[in-house]
C-alpha cells in the first residue's frame, strides 16, 4: 500500500513539473502568431498603398461610385 501511495505521488509530482515546464508554450505561440499577423498586415499594406494598386483600387470605387441605378 505504501508503494501504490509514493508511486502516485511521484505520478502526480512529475505530472506538475511537466505542466509548469509547458506552460509558456501557449504564450509563445500566440505571440508568434501575433508578430506573424503583423508581418502580413505590413506587406499587405505596401502591395495596397503602392502606385499601380492604389491606383486600380481608386478608379474601382469611382466608378462604383458613379454608377447608375
Amino acid at each position: 500500500m505504501d508503494q501504490m501511495v509514493r508511486a502516485r505521488l511521484r505520478a502526480l509530482v512529475c505530472g506538475m513539473r511537466t505542466a509548469r515546464r509547458d506552460a509558456g508554450m501557449v504564450t509563445s505561440e500566440y505571440a508568434m502568431g501575433i508578430v506573424a499577423a503583423v508581418a502580413f498586415a505590413v506587406v499587405l499594406y505596401k502591395v495596397v498603398t503602392g502606385g499601380a494598386v492604389s491606383a486600380e483600387l481608386q478608379s474601382i470605387v469611382t466608378e462604383a461610385l458613379n454608377a447608375r441605378m
